[in-house]
């Protein structure tokens, strides 16, 4: 059997094997039963997860650590080589993603916020992985300007095609007013090589004054990402104020309006802006009124579930729930919520090879969660 296929079976029989000692909840759908079995627990935070191909799970915790999770659910140390984060508020070490070489390079990449004098920032580093933890470590992109605080970070990783990926980069909550401006990576989606240079066809390339690793503007903070497996595009999410948060398609140079235009409103209470639209500015595709809090996303492309395959799934932390949504090209046609009554904070949502769906608890005694439909 070829090596990679090894892999993967070895992936399947881990998750299964563990899967299978662990009580399982079952919830309501409208395919059927969704079962949820705890994969493993006693995560700090956890933040994003990875599949290694030898089987195991990488996962973030935001107080800064890697944890590698083996195939009896059982939990490493923290791993060495981890660079300092900044821990406070919604800040720490958050997603990480591999390498489209990972097999080769065994290069990890991982965003985080990082204190830089008096103030802190999203920082986007690479390094090798190893058994023992993280070497050869080269940062090779920091959010400008630096700003004080302790919230909006952004921080999603999607690698696209041509060794390039998408950073999500937040407002900083306190920041609202450098979002529009296109000399600041303040409420920006940039585009980068993998080494960390400018892709020479990205929007504002040559442009004086301007960021070159701008890809779109006006986003107050998006913590969910994802490659629409058909059209190659970037899909993102992100959190309003009270109220608003959207689901973008995200266009090269395109500008989503934060914070002229809005479906939220302060939270204090008050008007936002100049209304819900204005020429220039593009629509989401979906909004939320209220608020989910919106987390990871991911779109269901496996043979396991015929029934989900192409839909979109969103994570909320606010209830505690799993949103599926139902896709007619860039249209979202339906919405299903699911896992109500779970009463745990998801975080990441992530497809795995073996066609399940995974989720992290956003707890000080988090999970892996392992989601499936029961076969009828």
């Amino acid at each position: 059997m070829p090596r990679i296929l090894v892999l993967l079976a070895l992936l399947c029989t881990t998750v299964t094997g563990t899967a299978l000692a662990a009580p399982a909840q079952r919830f309501p759908s409208a395919h059927g039963a969704v079962e949820v079995v705890r994969i493993a627990q006693g995560l700090e935070h956890p933040w994003s997860l990875a599949f290694l191909p030898d089987g195991r799970l990488l996962v973030s915790e935001r107080p800064g650590r890697l944890r590698l999770i083996g195939r009896d659910g059982t939990v490493s140390a923290p791993l060495a080589g981890v660079p300092a984060v900044s821990a406070r508020g919604q800040g720490g070490l958050l997603d990480i993603a591999l390498a489209p070489d990972f097999a080769q390079s065994q290069r990890l990449y991982f965003c985080y916020a990082e204190a830089r004098a008096r103030d802190n920032g999203t920082t986007l580093a690479h390094a090798r992985l190893t058994d023992g933890g993280l070497t050869d470590l080269r940062v090779i992109f920091r959010q400008q300007p630096s700003w004080p605080g302790q919230h909006h970070f952004g921080c999603r990783i999607v690698f696209a095609a041509s060794d390039t990926l998408y950073l999500t980069l937040g407002d900083r909550n306190s920041a609202r007013e450098h979002v529009q401006s296109l000399d600041t990576h303040i409420g920006k989606i940039v585009r980068l090589r993998a080494d960390g240079s400018v892709p020479a066809d990205n929007p504002y390339v040559g442009i004086p004054g301007v960021r070159p690793e701008i890809w779109s503007v006006g986003h107050r903070n998006v913590q969910g990402a994802a490659l629409h497996p058909q059209s190659g595009r970037l899909w993102a999410h992100e959190h309003g104020p009270r109220g608003g948060d959207e689901v973008n398609v995200v266009r090269a140079g395109y500008n989503y309006g934060w914070p002229v235009i809005t479906y939220g409103e302060e939270y204090f209470g008050g008007k936002i802006g100049e209304g819900t639209h204005k020429s220039g500015m593009e629509q989401p595709v979906h909004y939320w009124v209220p608020s989910i809090a919106p987390s990871g996303m991911a779109f269901y492309t496996a043979e396991r579930f015929p029934a989900w395959r192409g839909n979109l799934f969103v994570g909320s932390l606010k209830f505690g729930l799993l949103v599926r949504l139902t896709l007619d090209g860039e249209r979202v046609v339906g919405e299903e919520r699911l896992l109500e009554g779970l009463g745990q904070r998801i975080r990441d949502v992530r497809q795995g090879p073996d066609g399940y769906l995974y989720l992290l608890t956003d707890a000080s005694d988090g999970a892996v969660l392992r989601v499936g439909l029961v076969p009828r």
